[in-house]
C-alpha cells in the first residue's frame, strides 16, 4: 500500500490507543544537545575501527606538525650563532634540519589526506544507517502520522537534514580530532620552552569558553528555527505546485505569494541570526588571540634580551602560540557546525521517536495459535493464488475461491476523544457484495480504515472467518485485501510495472490476463509503446479513466480474497464509468467486497446496502427495500435522481 493510497483513505485525527495490551517500539527522545550528540555517535559504532585509525593518523600528523616549528627554530639558531660567533654557518647541520623539516611537511600532507578520506567513509556510513532507519521508520508509523505532518516537512528532514548532518560530521569530526591532539602536543612543547609564556598563551582557553557560552544558545535557537522554517517552506512549495491549477482558477496567486513570503521572511530572519552569531565566534577569538600575541611578544623580547631564552626558541614559541590559538579559533567554527548538525539530528530523531503502529497482544488463550494459523493460511492462499491467478483473472474470479466472512462486533473508535463509532456491528457474508452509503462524515471511510488496520479500534473486534484481525500480521492481512480507490495512484514507470505492483511474483502472462480482465488491454495496446509505456509524474500522459482501469488490473493481479472499492468511478465520465463498472463486476465475482459509493446507480445489484450516519448503521437492505422504507437512503436517492 502506497503512502498516497493510505493517506487518501484516512481522515485527520489522533492515533487511537487500543483497549488491549500493546507494545510500542520507540527510542528515547533526545532532551538536550549532548544527548543528541551521544545518540548520533551511536550510529558510528560500526565505523569504530576507521575512527581509531583516523585518530592514529591524526596523532602522527599532529606530532609532525608540533615538531616542525621547533626544527625551524633550530635552523634559525644555527644561522644566528654562526653569524654572531664569526665561525661561519654550519651548512651540513642546516641541511640536515631542513631535510627533516621537508619530511615532516610531507608527512603532515599525507596524514591530512588520509584523515579526510577516512572521515568521508565514516560520515557516509553514518548517514547511510540514518537514512535506512528513517525509511524503515516511515513504514512503521500509523497513517495518522502522515495526516498530522506535511509531506514537504518530512521530505526536508529526510533530504536536507540528513545532508546537513553528513556535511558537518565529515568536516567537524576530522577537525575536532586534529585540534584536540594539536592543542595537547603544542601545549607540551610550549611548556618545555617557557612555562611563563605558556601561562599567558593559556588565557586563550577561558576566553574561548566565555565566547562560546555567550553565543552558542543564540546560534542554536536560531538554527533550530531556520530548519523548521525550511521544512515549512518545502511543504508550502510542494502544496502550491501540486495545486497549481486550483491556485490559478481561484486567483490565489497573491495569497500563495504572501504565504511563501511569510515563511521565506522567517527563514531569512532566523538564517542570518544563526550564521551571524555562529560566525561571530571567530572574529571574537581573533581579538583575544591578537591581545595575547602582543603580550607574548613583549614578554618574549625581554627574555631574549636577558638571555633567558634563545632567539630560535622564541621564534618557535611564536609559531607554537599561533598553532595553539588556531585550533581554539577553529573550534569555534567546528562548534558552529556542530550546532547546525545537532539541530538537524534532533529533527531526524523526532521522526525516529514517533509512535509506531501498535502490536496487539490478545487476552484470548488461543490467540497465538489463531494468529499462526491465519498467517499460514494466508501464505497458502497466496501460493495457491500464484498458481491460478492468470486463469482466475481471465474467468473474472467466477470460481468463488478464497471468499471470506467479515464481522464487526461492538466496535468502538474515535479519531479524537469524541467517539465516532460507539457500538458498531456489521456482518458481510462470504462472497457477497456489501455497499456502504451515507452523507459526508457518516463513517464510511472510517470503516475501511479499520478493516485495513490503518487505525486500531478502541473496543470490540473485527473478525475475518472468526479470527480477530489484530491477531494477524498487517502484511498478511493486507495481502488478503485489495483496494481500488477514488484517487488513483500510479508510480513513475511502465504500465506493466504498475500492474505488477499488485503481485511482484506474477508471471508476464498473469499481468496480461489481469489487464484483459480489467478491460485495460485494448487501450494499452494502442499506446505507442504498449505495456512498456512510461507513465510520467502523476500519470498525466493517460486519462483518468485509463488510470482507474490500470488500478483495477493491479487488483486483478493480486487476486485478493476481500475487495474494497472506494468511490472508484466518481471521477470519470458516464461511458468510462460503464467500462469500469464492467471490469469491477468481473473483479467482484466470488469475493467478499465492500463498495463505498456516492453514485447509487453503481450499487443497485449489491447483495446488501448499509446506510451509515454518525458512525453507525441506520438502515440496511436491498435497493428496493430501502427505497420502500422512504428513509435516509431514499432521501439520498431522490437527491440524485428526482430531477
Amino acid at each position: 500500500m502506497s503512502k498516497k493510497e493510505s493517506t487518501s483513505a484516512a481522515s485527520a485525527g489522533n492515533q487511537p490507543m487500543s483497549g488491549g495490551a500493546k507494545m510500542l517500539l520507540t527510542q528515547k527522545k533526545p532532551k538536550n544537545m549532548w544527548a543528541s550528540i551521544k545518540r548520533l555517535m551511536g550510529y558510528m559504532k560500526k565505523s569504530i575501527p576507521l575512527i581509531v585509525l583516523t585518530i592514529i593518523i591524526a596523532i602522527a600528523g599532529t606530532v609532525a606538525q608540533v615538531f616542525t616549528p621547533k626544527m625551524l627554530g633550530n635552523a634559525t639558531t644555527i644561522l644566528f650563532d654562526g653569524l654572531r660567533g664569526g665561525r661561519g654557518i654550519d651548512f651540513d647541520a642546516l641541511e640536515s634540519v631542513l631535510i627533516f623539516v621537508a619530511i615532516l611537511f610531507a608527512g603532515i600532507f599525507f596524514a591530512t589526506f588520509l584523515q579526510q578520506r577516512l572521515m568521508v567513509v565514516v560520515s557516509q556510513k553514518t548517514t547511510y544507517a540514518l537514512r535506512n532507519e528513517l525509511k524503515a521508520k516511515m513504514n512503521k508509523v500509523p497513517v495518522s502520522y502522515f495526516d498530522k505532518n506535511a509531506n514537504g516537512n518530512l521530505m526536508s528532514v529526510a533530504v536536507n537534514d540528513i545532508d546537513n548532518i553528513v556535511t558537518n560530521l565529515q568536516q567537524s569530526l576530522t577537525d575536532l580530532i586534529s585540534s584536540v591532539i594539536l592543542v595537547a602536543g603544542v601545549l607540551w612543547i610550549m611548556i618545555t620552552i617557557s612555562p611563563a609564556l605558556t601561562l599567558i598563551a593559556c588565557i586563550m582557553i577561558p576566553g574561548a569558553v566565555l565566547i562560546m557560552t555567550a553565543l552558542t544558545p543564540i546560534a542554536k535557537k536560531n538554527t533550530n528555527a531556520y530548519y523548521k522554517s525550511l521544512g515549512e517552506l518545502n511543504g508550502q512549495v510542494e502544496e502550491a505546485y501540486q495545486g497549481f491549477a486550483v491556485v490559478k482558477s481561484f486567483n490565489g496567486e497573491e495569497a500563495a505569494r504572501q504565504t511563501f513570503g511569510g515563511v521565506n521572511e522567517s527563514m531569512y530572519r532566523t538564517g542570518w541570526k544563526a550564521r551571524f552569531f555562529g560566525g561571530l565566534m571567530m572574529p571574537s577569538m581573533s581579538l583575544v588571540q591578537n591581545i595575547i600575541y602582543v603580550l607574548i611578544a613583549v614578554m618574549g623580547a625581554l627574555r631574549v634580551v636577558s638571555g633567558t631564552i634563545t632567539i630560535g626558541d622564541m621564534q618557535a614559541f611564536f609559531q607554537y602560540s599561533t598553532q595553539f590559538s588556531q585550533p581554539l579559533m577553529k573550534f569555534t567554527q567546528i562548534w558552529n557546525g556542530v550546532i547546525s548538525m545537532v539541530a538537524s539530528a534532533e529533527r531526524v530523531f523526532n521522526m525516529l521517536d514517533a509512535a509506531e503502529m501498535e502490536t496487539y497482544q490478545s487476552a484470548f488463550p488461543n490467540a497465538d495459535a489463531a494468529a499462526v494459523s491465519v498467517t499460514e493460511a494466508g501464505a497458502a492462499a497466496g501460493r495457491g493464488a500464484e498458481d491460478n491467478r492468470g486463469a482466475e483473472a481471465g474467468r473474472g474470479g467466477e470460481d468463488n475461491r478464497g471468499a471470506e466472512k467479515v464481522v464487526f462486533e461492538h466496535v468502538r473508535f474515535g479519531y479524537t476523544d469524541e467517539p465516532l463509532m460507539k457500538d458498531f456491528n456489521m456482518e458481510a457474508a462470504s462472497g457477497r457484495m456489501v455497499a456502504i452509503v451515507g452523507h459526508t462524515g457518516a463513517g464510511k471511510t472510517t470503516l475501511i480504515n479499520l478493516l485495513e488496520r490503518f487505525y486500531e479500534i478502541q473496543g470490540g473486534s473485527i473478525r475475518i472467518d472468526g479470527v480477530d484481525i489484530r491477531n494477524m500480521e498487517r502484511s498478511v492481512l493486507r495481502r488478503r485485501i485489495g483496494m481500488v480507490l477514488q484517487d488513483t495512484w500510479l508510480f513513475s514507470g511502465t504500465i506493466f510495472d504498475n500492474i505488477r505492483y499488485g503481485n511482484e511474483d506474477a508471471a508476464d502472462e498473469q499481468i496480461y490476463a489481469a489487464a484483459k480482465a480489467a478491460y485495460a488491454d485494448d487501450f494499452i495496446q494502442k499506446l505507442p509503446d504498449g505495456y512498456d509505456t512510461v507513465l510520467d509524474e502523476d500519470a498525466g500522459n493517460i486519462s483518468q479513466g485509463q488510470r482507474q482501469l490500470i488500478t483495477i488490473a493491479r487488483a486483478f493481479a493480486c487476486s485478493p480474497e476481500i475487495l474494497i472499492l472506494d468511490e472508484a468511478t466518481s471521477n470519470v465520465d458516464s461511458r468510462t464509468e460503464m467500462i469500469i463498472q464492467s471490469a469491477m463486476k468481473r473483479l467482484l465475482k466470488g469475493r467478499t467486497s465492500f463498495v463505498v459509493a456516492h453514485r447509487l446507480s453503481t450499487i443497485y445489484d449489491a447483495d446488501r446496502i448499509l446506510v451509515m450516519s454518525d458512525g453507525d448503521i441506520v438502515e440496511t437492505g436491498s435497493h428496493k427495500e430501502l427505497i420502500a422504507k422512504e428513509g435516509v437512503y431514499a432521501d439520498i436517492y431522490n437527491s440524485q435522481f428526482a430531477h
